[in-house]
């Protein structure tokens, strides 16, 4: 049996992937910050901020699954938050390559990354893995991310990086925040409702990254989008029908979002068309391709 580390277990996608690796016949190790008891995963204890990690954490690991970051829409962008949101990511990458043993079992490691890696814009441009990382705090984020995860290929072992949309889930995330004022009846688009929305389906997700530990030819960065594009506003008439309500509303204004979140306010006004055709290309297939199916699977309880 084949045994996977995971960092940010405990998240969103961390549960959703841990499931789905055990149902594909793994064993399935996390890192976590606290003590934890489970007959079926193996915790071990790391302190980013020390540097410091469980000896054994590190034994017999033949894949690392690497989610841990603290939450970019969680709190608004103070300078210390931004430092937190970049060292929770690259720090961490660091720790584990530093603690790899030389004989290390490890065969690849795979990243979540962010589609904010081309930017907190809005154009007529469909992104690819091939265009550069934007000039500005998403972008920056992203790129040291996965410049810290590109170390690894230093110790021979093969590294993706999954550049991840908004990811659409029954089990709580963005999307719970997003619907919260369409089922009170208050739910509208933002802004100018132009501005595009790349998004991915958690089951989706979680598939990519057990396609990316399988297949060897998988190497490098990959849009972990739906093929679909969406605009804000596509999506609020969508998740509004999906609750059976209707949009009554004016669009949210960007100025009053602007007063409210500051410079974090670009993560709903601003967003454009990223392209999955890579992975795509690669074989793999989505089976969550159209906003109203994806929506209405999450949206159950």
């Amino acid at each position: 049996m084949e045994k996977v580390l995971i960092t940010g277990g405990d998240g969103l996608v961390g549960r959703h992937l841990t499931d789905k690796l055990q149902a594909n016949g793994y064993e399935v190790a996390v890192l976590s910050r606290s003590e934890k008891m489970n007959k079926e995963i193996s915790y071990f204890i790391w302190d980013v901020e020390h540097q410091t990690i469980d000896d054994s954490a590190l034994e017999n690991v033949n894949y690392i699954i690497h989610l841990a970051g603290a939450g970019v829409a969680d709190k608004n962008w103070t300078a210390q938050r931004k430092r937190e949101i970049i060292s929770s990511r690259v720090d961490s990458a660091k720790l584990i390559y530093d603690q790899l043993p030389e004989n290390h079992k490890v065969k690849a490691i795979v990243s979540a990354s962010g589609a904010g890696y081309y930017g907190a814009v809005t154009s007529d441009r469909i992104f690819t893995e091939q265009d550069d990382s934007a000039n500005d705090f998403l972008g920056d984020v992203c790129m040291q991310w996965e410049t810290a995860i590109d170390t690894y290929k230093e110790k021979n072992i093969r590294t993706v990086k999954l550049r991840t949309g908004l990811v659409l889930s029954s089990f709580g995330g963005g999307l719970e925040r997003m619907a919260k004022p369409f089922k009170m009846g208050f739910g509208a688009a933002i802004g100018s409702g132009k501005q595009y929305l790349p998004w991915i389906h958690i089951d989706d997700l979680c598939e990519m990254y057990l396609f990316a530990l399988q297949n060897d030819t998988v190497k490098g960065a990959y849009n972990a989008v739906a093929p679909n594009h969406i605009t804000n506003r596509e999506f609020s008439e969508a998740l509004a029908k999906c609750l059976a309500k209707k949009i009554r509303l004016p669009n949210v204004p960007g100025f009053i979002l602007n007063l409210y979140l500051g410079e974090m306010a670009v993560l709903l006004l601003k967003g454009s068309r990223v392209s999955s055709q890579k992975i795509q290309d690669q074989g793999f297939k989505f089976h969550y391709t159209e906003i109203e199916k994806a929506l209405e699977n999450s949206l159950k309880k």
